[in-house]
């Protein structure tokens, strides 16, 4: 029988938990009770056969993680701040967001490779392994430096109970706080995982396509980020299943980052976590397929 399986994304002071079927965002209330918003959204690899297949159903997961996870922290927003946000605050936040993500990762990356390539007139496929190192440097420092905040380390710890509801439900047990405590707060299927495996990705693929002018690069590098996205995706999906002592080797990278995107939850952030995810549970004899982001 298939198992389904579950993942989501930790938001402002709760979770965001995702089925086949249905996505639930479970959120601390400034009174101390959890507000819990339930919505039937079933997946397209749910529904569709084309969305189950390998590399697409990556690229399909990944839009569904996007507009499902922007969503869940514009409603965990409002919830933990008690009060309704401003609508254009909310864009000009996802937007800024945006254009800070494009700018660190992908063109921020390709500047400082063409800046060393003037200096040392390298070859094409050293200066995409130069641009893919300068990629993993910036998304090292970008996540050390923002762990250290403390609102963030909140998230981070609801990042944690996420990964602990999880493994629980995978070891069947009880949905409680006493069985969640004993689990790791590092997970294989984990986002962290899947952002540093895209890197690793991009680096060998990019390097057949040469080093054209830097309008070139960008826009060969954005229309390839649903291929890189998709094999990462079946990468991830493979070490959550696999107890294969290569691809758990592999997997190490991945897990290591996560210490850095995952703090110890307490038993307060465990239950929003146990929340979220019973929102979502399916009848075990139903199978399916839920999402492979953490």
């Amino acid at each position: 029988m298939k198992r389904t399986r579950y993942g989501g994304q930790a938001v402002i002071e709760g979770v965001m938990m995702r089925g086949p079927t249905r996505v639930a965002v479970a959120v601390r209330k400034p009174d101390g009770s959890i507000a819990i918003k339930v919505e039937n959204r079933p997946s397209a690899a749910s529904k569709y056969a084309l969305a189950r297949l390998p590399i697409i159903r990556g690229v399909v997961s990944l839009y569904e993680s996007l507009v499902l996870g922007i969503g869940a922290l514009l409603y965990s927003a409002e919830v933990s701040a008690g009060e309704e946000i401003n609508k254009r605050d909310e864009l000009f936040a996802l937007l800024l967001a945006v254009a800070v993500a494009v700018g660190l990762f992908m063109v921020l990356p390709t500047i400082v490779a063409s800046a060393i390539a003037r200096a040392l007139v390298a070859k094409p496929w050293l200066m995409n392994l130069l641009e893919g190192m300068t990629r993993m440097v910036v998304l090292l420092l970008y996540v050390a430096s923002i762990s250290k905040m403390q609102d963030i380390r909140r998230v981070l710890e609801y990042h944690g109970a996420e990964h602990k509801a999880v493994h629980t439900q995978e070891a069947g047990l009880p949905l409680e706080v006493d069985n969640g405590r004993k689990f790791s707060t590092l997970h294989p299927r984990c986002g962290t995982s899947f952002l540093l495996f895209t890197v690793l990705v991009s680096i060998l693929l990019f390097s057949f396509f040469g080093w054209p002018n830097l309008i070139a690069r960008v826009c060969t590098r954005i229309t390839l980020l649903p291929l890189v996205a998709g094999v990462s995706y079946e990468f991830i999906r493979l070490a959550g299943e696999s107890a294969n002592p290569v691809v758990r080797a592999l997997s190490w990278p991945g897990l290591f980052l996560q210490r850095m995107t995952t703090r110890e939850p307490d038993d307060s952030q465990l239950v929003v976590a146990f929340e979220a995810l019973k929102a979502v549970l399916v009848p075990a004899s139903s199978g399916g397929e839920g999402s492979c982001e953490s």
